[in-house]
């Protein structure tokens, strides 16, 4: 089959590689879409110690049943062959006692694909059939391809302890930022501020119905967000970039009794002001990823229809082009949230 390998620190080449064998207990999928992750971008750099080359990236993707493993079939008859898929590529034991408790994302022994498993940036790819969902006949092929990025979106406003009433910061508008942004929405908060230096990504907040704040023109994020919520500052701020400086900014932009949600990997360590997050009992948590509960709930809602992500504001390519979107997301791709690859 046809798939785009990572050769190494920005090289990506569409190679001839072996169709993958499903096993008993897994799916066949004829990949339609697969999206490029901002980790990926990282591992396209070589700055991801998770992709070693030679590896086919994609974990965020849909497409249809091709074949299904004898076990799957009994197991899961709604996945029979043709059915339109999206698949949860967070691949976990099941019996340990984070996945007992339904925290499947902090399974010591979890593998991803694109990472220890192959990706979905190939005209195929084997999952598990625990992990593959059926797509709702009002759900796009494309839509399935958002389900995964979405869902830590979800993760982020479930940690936040999200209400309706509430103020929020969102800084960093790639797709988890936008994701966020739509997950706080869902769960009742209506004024979210939502900060990026990129004036396209603020544009698509602004669609949203965020308000976009440009800290470039806007030096003092702090004493904006203040003035935003009535000097009280957020009750919620989670940094999708993970750079110390916004990471900061979220802990200082908060409320008394705030919750500040960490899901950007930017940078491995950051010096944190301790003192004030003391005095003012900040809440401060990391989210990764997303629990089983959070991939349904993402499907079910872009199903619902909570969930946008504008026509306009997605590029779809073929494998041979990923090399150009790569280089581009890294830089300025324009009004551009999210590049779907197809085989």
């Amino acid at each position: 089959m046809k798939a785009l390998v990572y050769e190494g620190p920005r090289q990506m080449n569409v190679r001839e590689v072996e169709l993958p064998v499903p096993q008993d207990d897994e799916v066949l999928i004829r990949v339609a879409y697969s999206g490029i992750c901002g980790s990926e971008l990282s591992g396209y750099l070589g700055h991801n110690s998770l992709r070693r080359p030679p590896l086919i990236f994609g974990h965020e993707f849909a497409g249809v049943v091709e074949h299904v493993g004898p076990a799957a079939a009994a197991a899961f008859p709604q996945l029979g062959r043709g059915t339109r898929v999206t698949a949860n590529p967070l691949v976990t034991c099941g019996h340990c006692a984070a996945c007992v408790r339904g925290k499947q994302q902090l399974c010591a022994s979890r593998k991803l694909l694109s990472a220890s498993l192959p990706g979905s940036n190939a005209e195929f790819v084997a999952a598990p059939a625990r992990c593959v969902y059926a797509l709702p006949a009002n759900v796009t092929l494309e839509q399935g391809t958002f389900v995964e990025p979405f869902a830590c979106g979800v993760r982020a406003a479930e940690l936040a302890e999200a209400k309706p009433g509430q103020s929020a910061l969102v800084i960093g508008l790639g797709p988890i930022g936008l994701f966020a942004l739509q997950a706080l929405q869902a769960y009742g908060v209506s004024r979210i501020v939502a900060v990026d230096r990129n004036p396209q990504r603020l544009d698509m907040a602004a669609e949203l119905g965020a308000i976009p704040l440009d800290p470039s023109a806007t030096p003092d994020v702090l004493q904006e967000v203040l003035r935003l919520t009535g000097g009280t500052g957020a009750d919620i701020a989670i940094d999708a970039v993970g750079a110390s400086t916004t990471r900061t900014q979220c802990i200082e932009s908060v409320a008394f009794g705030g919750r500040v949600i960490f899901t950007g990997l930017h940078e491995a360590d950051s010096s944190l002001p301790v003192n004030h997050i003391v005095r003012r009992e900040i809440a401060c948590i990391g989210a990764f990823a997303y629990s089983t509960a959070n991939f349904r709930t993402a499907l079910d809602w872009i199903a619902e229809g909570r969930v946008r992500l504008d026509e306009s504001w997605i590029v779809k390519a073929p494998l041979e082009e990923a090399s150009h979107w790569y280089e581009a997301l890294l830089g300025n791709p324009g009004k551009v949230a999210k590049v779907l690859l197809h085989p």
